[in-house]
């Protein structure tokens, strides 16, 4: 029996997705892509998952895109495959996606690694957007991720001349939020992604969205936005139970609700 290319695990609150194609650096190609999108959105429905790490192996999280399955592609047939609308599925995603990052994430592995909300780092981490190496350029959102977690002067380094960034560079730039050692990759990863499920799970998904919505919008909209969602957190028993177990000083039990 072949192995699954996407392998997913749900233990307690927390469920692991793992890219699973250790051959070619678990290079994305379109077979992976759907099987990983149809996990998250599974997982996205369940409300028993409340943070979702995403991760490779030690020698890689991704290496990119498979490039045998764009080689030969005319523009047409690039339209009408339409792989980009999968990466907009996994930005609609509620729950809290944690990326856990040993080796490579480069090209469409950088970019998907840039789609979670928060990323942990292993110190052989590499992160890269080496398209132009090939005559193209990032089409996953690399230009406008990276641009605005790094900047533009490091951004257009990185897409203009392919260059790889180590785990310390990308740290520096505000790209990830922390770096581990490689055998504690993942297990810092999860413990990261328990702080996250140990909060309420409504006030954690309206927190994400309008984190989310201060990139594409005006500061005035998006005040607005927080706002809304704010006042909308006043009518969930969660909130009641937190106030509560705050004025009696308790642990708060959280029903999601």
């Amino acid at each position: 029996m072949p192995e699954n290319i996407v392998v997913t695990t749900h233990e307690g609150f927390i469920a692991t997705v793992q890219l699973n194609r250790p051959k070619v650096l678990n290079a994305l190609n379109l077979e992976l892509m759907v099987e990983l999108v149809e996990a998250l959105e599974t997982l996205d429905a369940n409300p028993d998952v409340r943070c979702i790490v995403i991760h490779g192996s030690e020698r890689a999280f991704a290496a990119g895109a498979d490039i045998t399955e764009m080689a030969a592609a005319s523009p047409t047939e690039m339209l009408q495959r339409d792989q980009f609308t999968r990466w907009d599925r996994i930005r609609r995603v509620k729950t809290p996606l944690i990326a856990a990052v040993s080796g490579v994430a480069l090209g469409g592995g950088c970019e998907l690694v840039m789609i979670c909300d928060m990323i942990v780092a292993s110190e052989t981490a590499r992160f890269g957007q080496p398209e132009i190496n090939i005559g193209v350029m990032p089409g996953a959102g690399g230009t406008q991720r990276l641009t605005r977690a790094v900047g533009k002067a490091l951004a257009m380094e990185m897409v203009l001349t392919g260059r790889m960034i180590t785990a310390e560079e990308a740290k520096a730039g505000g790209l990830i939020n922390m770096i581990v050692p490689v055998e504690f990759y993942l297990e810092s990863a999860m413990k990261l992604a328990r702080e996250v499920a140990a909060r309420p799970p409504i006030a954690v998904r309206l927190a994400k969205e309008s984190v989310l919505k201060s990139f594409d919008t005006t500061v005035n909209d998006g005040l607005e936005f927080e706002r809304k969602n704010f006042y909308l957190l006043f009518d969930t028993d969660d909130m009641k139970e937190g106030m509560a177990a705050f004025l009696e000083k308790r642990k708060p039990e959280w029903k999601g609700r």
